[in-house]
């Protein structure tokens, strides 16, 4: 913020002559824009009602005021039909916010009407609303099929999250199966998380066979992605020989892209690599700058380590 600050203060001392009129002209197009959009809104055009809602929400802070124009924006668009106009004003009465006060029925009724048009999210916390018995009488099963319904829209996101759901007992009973069936969707859709997850169900071998080539097939597609995990992963399974031939310069390779992402464990394991020349020229020097690292980013076999070193005089 103070960096974008500083960037205006520069830009007019820079062009000082003339920029009171660029910065006014500014101000009456947003003032044009905003007077178009709520005469059209006025009008009954419900995509101007729902971005005049929008504008509101996207508002730093928002006075009981503010919250009504948002809510009357919100309804006046959802009642003609539009679908994320009609998930933002459950969610307002879901929650109740300042002088709206909170509803379940007007929420769940909201919530359903996008739901049936395909709002992914609606399906979501209606989900979550059932799977709880919050502002419903709990319904686990019913629950399941709105994520379901969700995940089937296509998004990997939703299968993502499903996945997750499933694989961790969350809202839904634990199935390793379907969270393999989930992650696999989504991970073909190239999304990053749902690989590394899919591959750590194949290196744990729940919901599959235990495979590590097949995970190490997964972790490469997120590590070529740029995911931590799947890189450090990945550098882990060519450490121990799991799935591919032992390989500590591969290792190496893999432990240093974690690394210069800051992953702590990444930062460890090439200072082990450095310490124990594995892979690399022994280096007590490196192994500890390594271990400093990790030390830095809060893992405390780092501190360990680094201090083990100095002490010896690296």
């Amino acid at each position: 913020m103070l960096r974008h600050l500083f960037g205006f203060l520069i830009l007019g001392l820079s062009i000082s002559i003339g920029s009171n009129s660029i910065a006014q002209k500014t101000v009456n197009s947003d003032e044009q824009r905003n007077a178009l959009l709520i005469q059209k809104a006025e009008q009954g055009d419900m995509n101007a009602q729902y971005n005049l809602g929008m504008a509101y929400m996207r508002k730093d802070k928002l006075s009981s005021d503010d919250i009504i124009k948002m809510t009357k924006w919100f309804e006046m668009a959802a009642v003609q039909g539009h679908e994320s106009a009609q998930f933002f004003l459950g969610l307002i009465y879901m929650t109740g916010e300042d002088n709206i006060y909170q509803d379940s029925l007007k929420a769940q009724e909201w919530l359903e009407k996008a739901a049936e048009q395909g709002n992914t999210s609606a399906l979501f916390v209606l989900g979550n609303m059932y799977s709880k018995g919050d502002g419903v009488k709990q319904n686990l099963a019913k629950a399941e099929e709105l994520y379901e319904k969700a995940a089937e829209q296509g998004l990997p996101i939703d299968q993502h999250r499903l996945a997750r759901m499933y694989e961790k007992g969350e809202s839904v009973a634990q199935d390793y199966e379907k969270a393999r069936k989930w992650y696999e969707k989504a991970a073909a859709q190239g999304d990053s998380a749902a690989q590394f997850n899919l591959g750590s169900l194949y290196y744990m071998g729940q919901g599959v066979r235990q495979d590590y080539a097949k995970a190490k097939e997964w972790f490469e597609k997120a590590a070529e992605q740029g995911a931590v995990a799947g890189q450090f992963s990945l550098a882990l399974l060519y450490y121990n020989g799991e799935g591919v031939r032992q390989d500590y310069g591969k290792a190496k390779e893999w432990y240093e892209k974690a690394a210069g992402q800051g992953d702590a464990f990444a930062q460890l394991n090439l200072g082990v690599l450095y310490h124990n020349g594995e892979g690399v020229r022994q280096d007590y020097a490196i192994a500890k700058e390594w271990y400093g690292k990790a030390c830095d980013n809060g893992l405390q076999k780092g501190c360990d380590y680094y201090k083990d070193l100095n002490q010896k005089g690296y």
